[in-house]
């Protein structure tokens, strides 16, 4: 592309957990191309976790918080969900652009650094230029984010991140460490550390292999709420690791049994299993590289059997499948999108 070329919007597209210098010059390269930035925020539904620890609306004001007003003045901040579905992520993408721009037509540029795997997207916009910046540091989001989890104190974890983020989000952190999650986000890390170094020794990068069970009565589907870390306190469909000796439907109707107590004749499972699908996106799961099995149950319409919350989970319950858009923020991992994929929830 011609650098100087001047479009009507440019496109960045990031997590921004945590924002840091890289992002902020990427963004005002962005504004130098073109009149308007539109910044989408990915993951702007997923609940906090120590992947996720900030919030849309937290985000949107640390990076704020880092520009000038003439510069605020120029970039709007839109919410772009995970779907882990790369085609329908682009189309989510381009849709909310062509929302803000007024039209599909407008001149846009994709602004961004191929540098891996994870920023294959930038040649995925039919219609869009791409401009690649090139490398602008070696500033990683997740040593940062371990650097606010390890440090020790608060100020020890600013001192580690000075140099890597504007001065504005060394007090954006310093405000945001006040509320009642960095606690709760820094013995979570602790405790995937310690998981992830338990296989610190293996030969091969571990690949794990989970099943997960979609239960539907009429109109409600069975949820639990994590009772252990990953997730501790965030809803999810019941689920776990297969066993050596089972089939992932085994597996399957094994982990719905022991976190909920809900139990049919194996005919009536057999009879009621509509489908089986394959999560397997590489960043799915905290763990690490997971791959689930969803079982899909529709068992009609019938009395809800009585459950309660064991092994796993702190708590079973129906909810109504009309709740779940309200409740997309609350959910473990890519656990809303499993329903989604069964459900056809629609969220807003």
């Amino acid at each position: 592309m011609d650098p100087g070329t001047h479009f009507e919007w440019a496109v960045c597209i990031g997590r921004f957990q945590l924002f840091h210098d890289a992002q902020l010059a990427l963004l005002r390269q962005a504004l130098a191309i073109a009149g308007r930035c539109a910044v989408l925020v990915g993951s702007a539904r997923q609940s906090r976790s120590p992947r996720n620890p900030f919030t849309f609306a937290e985000r949107v004001e640390a990076i704020r918080l880092a520009l000038t007003e003439d510069e605020r003045a120029r970039v709007t901040f839109v919410p772009l969900r995970d779907t882990w579905d790369e085609r329908r992520w682009v189309a989510d993408a381009q849709q909310a652009v062509a929302e803000l721009t007024g039209s599909a037509r407008s001149r846009v540029v994709l602004v961004g650094h191929r540098k891996d795997a994870t920023t294959d997207y930038l040649h995925a916009f039919p219609g869009w230029s791409v401009h690649d910046v090139g490398r602008l540091g070696e500033v990683h989001g997740k040593a940062l984010r371990a650097a606010l989890y390890t440090g020790g104190t608060l100020e020890a974890s600013l001192a580690a991140l000075s140099g890597q983020v504007p001065p504005s989000m060394l007090e954006f952190l310093r405000a945001w460490a006040q509320l009642p999650f960095l606690a709760r986000l820094k013995q979570e890390w602790a405790e995937l550390a310690e998981e992830h170094d338990k296989w610190a020794g293996s030969p091969y990068p571990p690949v794990f292999v989970t099943v997960d069970a979609v239960v539907r009565i009429r109109d409600q589907v069975l949820l639990i709420r994590r009772g252990r870390a990953p997730g501790k306190g965030l809803l999810a469909v019941p689920g776990g690791f297969i066993e050596q000796r089972e089939t992932a439907y085994q597996s399957a109707v094994r982990e719905l049994q022991e976190e909920t107590g809900f139990h049919l004749l194996p005919s009536e499972m057999e009879h009621a299993c509509q489908a089986m699908r394959v999560f397997d996106h590489p960043d799915r799961s905290q763990r690490g590289r997971v791959i689930t099995h969803a079982f899909y149950f529709d068992l009609g319409d019938r009395m809800l059997p009585e459950i309660a919350g064991s092994d796993d989970a702190a708590e079973a319950r129906w909810v109504p499948i009309s709740e779940l858009p309200s409740l997309e923020e609350q959910f473990h991992d890519d656990h809303f999108h499993i329903l989604d994929a069964f459900l056809d929830i629609n969220p807003a």
